[in-house]
């Protein structure tokens, strides 16, 4: 029923040091749900009853909330292999707190919680590692928030975009680079409008501090990006 989906699994954290045999196993004990969405279809509904832990296996989805103005705020975009829901797992709440969006026709599968953190009647050994996995994971998500709450507290556009840009720059190692959200996504992420978005990405490309061609971006000056305010 699962051996489609085996070789994606086994790129995913939660599912880290499984051989095939053992995640096959693990499937068949937690009996996860896999569910097929349209681009721009909903995954996942805030306040909606939480219906378990969410992996990609296809497709790209965008996590959002709304802020107290009202405005959609996009928490994080996910590729194939990436997570959703796990801090849930741990929690007593019930109902989803994000609503979560396809941004391509994806493929979701839907771990139940219960199955993982609960006892397992069948004793598989696999469960001691994967609550292991989930733990790590959850603790990466914590980290991830924090970072995400150090942009909505700036003030600055400048000081945003400049973090941003900074952190993928870290994270790919070179100075031009392809950003995994388009410009109207990376407006919602940053809790910015897209026009002053844009205007402010233009005035940097004048002063010589970066060059940018839809999602491409080239960092010409790194200093000036880690002092600008």
């Amino acid at each position: 029923m699962y051996e489609k989906w085996i070789d994606s699994l086994r790129k995913v954290e939660l599912f880290r040091n499984f051989e095939i045999d053992e995640l096959d196993k693990m499937l068949m004990c937690i009996q996860p749900n896999i569910s097929y969405f349209k681009k721009k279809e909903y995954v996942t509904i805030a306040e909606n009853e939480f219906n378990g832990i969410g992996i990609v296996v296809e497709g790209e989805v965008i996590v959002t909330k709304e802020n107290a103005a009202g405005n959609r705020v996009i928490m994080a975009k996910l590729n194939e292999g990436d997570i959703f829901g796990e801090m849930m797992a741990f929690s007593d709440c019930n109902k989803w707190t994000a609503t979560v969006i396809a941004s391509t026709d994806c493929t979701v599968i839907f771990l139940p919680p219960e199955r993982i953190i609960g006892t397992c009647s069948n004793m598989c050994t696999g469960h001691t590692q994967l609550i292991r996995n989930m733990l790590s994971l959850v603790s990466k998500k914590a980290l991830g928030l924090n970072r995400k709450v150090e942009y909505l507290v700036i003030k600055s556009i400048r000081r945003k975009i400049s973090l941003y840009l900074l952190e993928q720059y870290y994270k790919t190692g070179k100075p031009t680079f392809m950003i995994p959200l388009k410009r109207n996504e990376l407006a919602e992420f940053l809790n910015v409008s897209r026009p002053s978005l844009s205007r402010e990405l233009i005035k940097m490309k004048d002063e010589g501090i970066i060059d940018f061609y839809r999602s491409s971006f080239k960092i010409i000056d790194v200093e000036a990006l880690k002092t600008s305010e």
